[in-house]
């Protein structure tokens, strides 16, 4: 059973940087792709980032590319987004999510396992 913990998030200004990281509490993620999505109140949950856990391709929203960047540790069984030049249309709920195999990875119906999410607010 995969278990996601998301932790990293908080309050930051505007330029500022923050990174987010999701352990699995229940197992190693082995073949799992890992993914980032967020959501804002009032809004449809958005793709953000994903890696490979076996191979590291990682595929970004066009929203972020260039400014944040998807990794994982393996010895850590952990897996982190590392975000730079917040904007305040960052702010949202961030979460973590895992999937069997790469296939729709930009889709949340394309994930097996989701996390609780952690807040991330960005201010101007």
């Amino acid at each position: 059973q995969v278990q996601l913990v998301e932790s990293g998030g908080g309050l930051v200004q505007a330029g500022g940087s923050l990174r987010l990281s999701c352990a699995d509490s229940g197992r190693t993620f082995s073949s799992y792709v890992l993914g980032w999505f967020r959501q804002a109140p009032g809004k449809e949950r958005e793709f953000v980032a994903a890696i490979s856990w076996t191979t590291g391709s990682t595929y970004y929203a066009d929203s972020v590319k260039g400014r944040f960047t998807i990794s994982r540790d393996n010895a850590k069984n952990t897996v982190y987004l590392q975000m730079n030049s917040l904007k305040p249309e960052d702010t949202a709920g961030y979460y973590c999510a895992a999937a069997r195999q790469w296939g729709s990875v930009s889709y949340p119906g394309g994930y097996d396992y989701w996390g609780q999410g952690t807040q991330v607010t960005v201010s101007s």
